[in-house]
């Protein structure tokens, strides 16, 4: 078999614009270069504090950060979404870079990650994609569905001693005596019950919108923080319509007298009490409130059912809110595509 030419990669490559690549969709609709100066700021190294200006020239800011949503996407470590960088023709293109270009490796893709994380720029790049939305003409609509859901970690083998310390918020003695070791265990995760299952993780806390069912806020915490006492911080006065839906484990009498003082109209789910069921009326209005409301959960389906799933290899909370904050980006950038294609249908 001869080496490819030229023209055979272009052929190749035209090929599988043919067949409809969706790496170039997004690459076509994503406004790359409204990002780099929130990124530069996190990862550049200021002239001043450079030992020297010898050596090879950083990797662009932007392929890197093209590099995450590539790795987002399909969930892919940093090993295997380098591997399929160099592999795929595709994944080539998506970067904006030829066979010859320097391909970012493994450690470069993990230490810009560790620094966009550390920086808290991650939360920054959503709040600037989601401008650029409303800039499109897709503001939030119809009132906000707020919900949570769990994200779990590799589970932690612990000693009942060790979980203790940890709830407390020391660092068991054994694991400071091994430094290797202690890098290993994630001191921030929490175990948690849902349906009388176990989890351990943490929790991705949302508010989509009911029109365009994108995310318009989210927040994370370990899983054990309960769902209600995030809303407050995810509530958005952005949205056109003051109506607020969520399931029952939101409502109590505080949180419906917080929504009317600022203006929001309570549709949370009212629950059953002991010894006092629903009434035809209450679960006649629940019904009417989950046709709404169900519709965050086509945008958690969204994130289970794409490549990987929603499970989080990382270590700490501070890596997971990264982590999280990019499944959530990357959600709003493919439900961009689906609406620019109903949109052109």
């Amino acid at each position: 078999m001869g080496q490819l030419g030229f023209f055979d990669t272009d052929n190749r490559l035209a090929t599988l614009s043919a067949k409809g690549d969706p790496l170039e969709a997004i690459d076509r609709l994503v406004p790359w270069e409204s990002f780099r100066r929130d990124i530069e700021a996190a990862v550049l190294t200021p002239e001043a504090e450079r030992k020297s200006a010898a050596g090879r020239k950083p990797i662009d800011a932007i392929v890197l950060f093209r590099m995450l949503i590539l790795q987002s996407l399909y969930n892919l470590s940093d090993e295997q979404v380098e591997y399929q960088v160099r592999d795929r023709l595709s994944f080539t293109r998506f970067l904006t870079s030829g066979i010859e270009d320097c391909i970012p490796d493994g450690t470069t893709l993990w230490l810009f990650r560790e620094k966009l994380a550390k920086a808290g720029v991650i939360e920054k790049l959503f709040d600037r994609f989601d401008r650029y939305l409303g800039a499109k003409g897709y503001i939030a609509r119809g009132g906000q569905i707020i919900d949570a859901s769990i994200v779990p970690v590799p589970k932690q083998r612990n000693t009942r001693e060790e979980n203790e310390a940890i709830k407390g918020g020391q660092t068991p003695k054994v694991w400071e005596k091994k430094p290797a070791k202690n890098r290993q265990k994630d001191k921030d995760a929490r175990w948690t019950k849902k349906h009388g299952r176990s989890f351990y993780g943490y929790k991705n806390h949302v508010n989509a919108d009911a029109t365009h069912k994108l995310i318009r806020r989210y927040d994370v915490s370990d899983a054990a923080v309960h769902d209600s006492q995030k809303l407050d911080g995810l509530l958005n006065k952005a949205n056109t319509s003051a109506d607020v839906f969520a399931d029952s484990a939101y409502r109590s009498a505080e949180t419906e007298a917080r929504l009317k003082a600022r203006g929001f109209r309570s549709h949370i789910h009212v629950r059953a009490t002991r010894n006092h069921p629903l009434s035809q009326r209450q679960e006649e209005a629940n019904r009417k409130k989950s046709q709404v409301r169900v519709r965050i959960e086509h945008v958690f389906g969204a994130q289970e059912t794409s490549a990987g799933g929603r499970l989080v290899r990382t270590i700490g909370i501070v890596r997971a809110r990264a982590k999280i904050g990019l499944q959530n980006l990357v959600y709003n950038v493919r439900r961009l595509v689906t609406l620019e294609r109903m949109a052109a249908a």
